[in-house]
C-alpha cells in the first residue's frame, strides 16, 4: 500500500473511530495532536474522563491483533503524558484507550490499555 493510501485508510478509520466514541457519549475534544514524543489519534471526554486514543486500522482481525504492542503505547503514553496539561481538567481521570478497526467488523474499544 502506498504511503497516500495508507494516510487515507488511517484518515477514514480516525473518523470511523470518533463517531463511534460519539455513540458512546464521548466528545472529541481534538484530533491528530502532534508531539515531539508522537502523536495522539484522538482525544476523547465523557464526563470526568479523558481518554487519548490510539486508532489502528488493519485488513482482518489477525492483522489488529499485531496492531498494539507496548512500544508504541509506551509512545501514546508519552505523547499523552506531554498534552494532559493542555486538555485535563484538575479532578480528571486520564487514560490510553485503542480503538480496533477492521472491515466488515464493529469497531473495538479497548479501554485504559496502558498501565506503565
Amino acid at each position: 500500500m502506498s504511503r497516500q493510501a495508507a494516510e487515507r485508510r488511517g484518515r477514514t478509520a480516525e473518523t470511523l473511530a470518533a463517531w463511534y466514541l460519539r455513540f458512546k457519549g464521548y466528545r472529541i475534544v481534538a484530533r491528530r495532536v502532534r508531539t515531539p514524543l508522537g502523536e495522539i489519534d484522538l482525544v476523547a471526554r465523557r464526563g470526568g474522563t479523558l481518554a487519548f486514543v490510539e486508532v489502528k486500522a488493519r485488513a482482518s482481525e489477525m492483522e489488529l491483533a499485531l496492531a498494539i504492542d507496548q512500544h508504541r503505547l509506551r509512545r501514546v503514553a508519552a505523547a499523552a503524558n506531554a498534552l494532559a496539561p493542555r486538555f485535563a481538567r484538575a479532578d480528571d481521570a486520564i487514560r490510553i484507550d485503542v480503538m480496533l478497526l477492521a472491515p466488515g467488523r464493529w469497531p473495538r474499544h479497548l479501554e485504559n490499555v496502558w498501565h506503565g
